[in-house]
């Protein structure tokens, strides 16, 4: 296999948190385990309260007697204390009179006192004088307290059993009965030094920090643009491949602004009932009006923002309307409200175009892959609190990742501080790093991959065919590694980079290339008589590259210059039912055009081997013994033969050195507040 610089081929696509309302959680799973387990707390709750009201209730039974048996205790003397509390009476016995019950209850009529409900009993006033007599009245609260209890404790114990079991509710992903309609946007507080980033935090993409600068000023200062009648943009569009950094950019944005920054996903609009998603954005534009000045950050609006009408997505058309909701609510906003759109996709040509007229997302920021300069920078970034040795040369991990978007280069600084941390070494060094960068394109080291004796001759000669070809042909790229340790699906890997960043392929390049692809095929067929599985990987990304020279670069001189597929593939929803827009004349003129590219290919690559068998054999036969060739190996064989490696101009090297000053002056003026 081998591996080709990633900008000839297609390029890479890919707070502390506050919840504003709603939550997120398990799934219906999740939810399930969280409910039954809210009931078997409150269970248990229960048992605990009967538990505790056995304990501390008189378990003792009080007699009720009528008030002509009171009477005629009292005239034998054996009533100590009369307690009376409206028509209630406690009674109180000597002890030493009545061993049995000393705590007895009774009623009285309420139209009369006791002492007179007593005498008419016969009960004489000196017997009567004997009894303490207490008479209690119960207060207006405690009396409807007293009353009421038997029925509030049910009703309050039922109200608290609902709100205890709700809130569980609204936490499980399954269950969100009670919060579909409020919006479930994250917010990061400006005063939250942890989760603020600024843009000195970000590397690379000048052009677009110029862009958000103006939002920036304008958050900050708006009576300066409202003064003169400019209208700052309401939306703004960050486009660009996945780990490019559209996220951390708009994060940036509101860091400077000192605004808060509400989140939320577009996914995160649509369930399965018709109107949630746009009680959502309902309930999310009205808080961030109310936090105004404020940035609402919408990451993957292709989700909800895809061209209406086409049928795709679902039966119900729950995301249309959500999308028709975004748009009422971005046209509402007046020009001295102070909350902006900042939207993220990588696929901006399946958006709705109501979605990107002005007035709405009206300005499109492009956030391009990075350069070296900006990888450098990245890189730079990424290593803060990770100690470093002495060795660590960042320009050479720059220079050997063309491609790598800038959460790859994270990616790759993580997993370099993980293979020294493996090793028990307290410091990352060069050689850490260059793993990684091998291990974040391919995957890890497959150890247990063993080839047998002629696997390993047939993938030697495999990969020198492909090192061999890009380092005789004038338009390939030199060859920086050589091996045939597997490593994710591939069983050996060229890695070839350019010499200079390349931001245009022309279609001398292609073709040069194309012969390397088909190196290994080549060599298999001339050495073995045979061939293998191995450059399957090789014919699909030439064939690739061929059908589009032919079909979107205009490289073929039999077709002409013309366009015949659109970038993002052959089917475009709602653009068109054809599956091709060109003819079954055409498509046959096409398959016969890639198949003369690719034969021409061929010849070239067997008459380089065929000129520089020797080298071949002498590449094979190293990596047979060695396994892996670097850059200076390798280029001290090629010397050996009488092949001069490729390496830039003087004159190259001044300019690029020049160019790096003036870009660094540049910046240094552009960010010097």
């Amino acid at each position: 296999m081998k591996l080709f610089n990633k900008n000839k081929e297609e390029k890479k696509e890919e707070i502390s948190k506050k919840t504003v309302s709603g939550g997120s959680g398990g799934g219906i799973l999740g939810g399930n385990k969280s409910f039954f387990g809210s009931i078997v707390s409150v269970i248990l709750m229960l048992l605990i309260i009967a538990t505790a009201y056995s304990f501390f209730v008189d378990k003792k039974i009080i007699e009720e007697i009528p008030v002509s048996m009171l009477a005629q205790d009292v005239i034998n003397g054996k009533v100590k204390q009369i307690k009376v509390e409206g028509e209630k009476l406690n009674i109180d016995y000597n002890v030493a009179e009545s061993e049995e019950l000393i705590k007895k209850k009774s009623k009285k009529e309420n139209e009369a006192s006791l002492s007179e409900t007593l005498v008419n009993y016969g009960v004489t006033p000196e017997q009567l004088s004997v009894v303490n007599i207490e008479i209690t009245g119960p207060t207006g609260v405690g009396y409807w307290l007293i009353n009421l209890a038997p029925f509030l404790i049910p009703v309050l114990f039922l109200i608290f059993f609902f709100w205890f079991i709700s809130r569980q509710v609204k936490g499980s992903g399954g269950m969100q009965a009670f919060s579909f309609g409020q919006s479930k946007a994250r917010i990061i507080d400006p005063d939250d030094k942890n989760q603020r980033v600024v843009f000195k935090d970000v590397a690379g993409n000048k052009e677009a920090k110029e862009e958000l600068y103006e939002i920036v000023d304008f958050l900050k200062n708006p009576k300066k643009f409202l003064d003169i009648g400019a209208r700052i943009p309401k939306g703004l569009m960050l486009v660009g491949a996945p780990g490019t950094g559209k996220t951390l950019m708009a994060r940036a944005v509101a860091g400077e602004a000192s605004v808060p920054f509400f989140i939320i996903s577009g996914s995160e609009f649509v369930e399965m009932f018709v109107g949630v998603g746009a009680s959502r954005v309902r309930d999310l534009f009205k808080i961030a009006k109310k936090a105004a000045p404020a940035i609402i950050f919408i990451d993957e609006i292709d989700a909800v923002g895809r061209v209406r009408g086409t049928g795709v997505g679902g039966g119900n058309d729950e995301r249309e309307q959500t999308l028709n909701q975004i748009l009422v609510e971005m046209d509402g906003f007046e020009p001295n409200e102070k909350v902006i759109i900042i939207a993220a996709t990588n696929r901006p040509d399946v958006l709705d175009p109501a979605l990107l007229r002005p007035g709405r997302f009206d300005r499109r920021v492009m956030l391009n892959l990075p350069d070296i300069h900006d990888r450098e920078a990245i890189l730079d970034i990424n290593i803060q609190k990770k100690p470093l040795a002495e060795d660590v040369v960042l320009r050479v991990i720059a220079e050997r990742t063309p491609g790598f978007s800038g959460a790859d280069l994270a990616s790759l600084m993580n997993e370099a501080a993980i293979l020294a941390a493996r090793e028990n070494r307290k410091k990352i060094s060069q050689f850490d790093l260059v793993r990684s960068i091998e291990k974040v394109m391919l995957g890890p080291v497959r150890k247990s991959h063993l080839l047998t004796k002629k696997e390993k001759e047939i993938t030697a000669y495999h990969e020198a065919g492909h090192a061999l070809i890009a380092s005789v042909l004038p338009y390939a790229d030199p060859v920086h590694k050589v091996t045939i340790i597997s490593r994710g699906t591939a069983g050996g890997y060229t890695l070839s980079l350019p010499i200079y960043e390349k931001h245009l392929q022309t279609k001398k390049d292609f073709l040069d290339d194309l012969a390397v692809f088909l190196g290994g095929f080549v060599v298999e067929k001339m050495i073995f008589d045979d061939i293998t599985t191995g450059p399957s990987n090789d014919l699909q990304v030439a064939t690739a590259i061929a059908r589009s020279m032919v079909t979107s670069y205009g490289m073929s001189d039999i077709i002409g210059p013309v366009a015949l597929e659109s970038p993002t593939g052959r089917v475009q929803f709602g653009r068109g039912v054809n599956e091709n827009e060109y003819s079954e004349t055409m498509s046959a003129h096409i398959d016969k055009e890639v198949s003369r590219l690719m034969n021409e290919a061929l010849e070239r690559a067997k008459q380089v081997i065929t000129e520089h068998k020797e080298v071949l054999h002498k590449i094979a036969k190293e990596l047979i013994q060695n396994e892996t060739l670097e850059r200076k190996e390798f280029e001290k064989i090629l010397i050996t033969c009488g092949i001069t490696p490729k390496k830039p101009e003087e004159d190259d090297i001044i300019k690029q050195v020049a160019k790096e000053v003036v870009v660094e002056n540049e910046t240094k003026k552009i960010y010097k507040k």
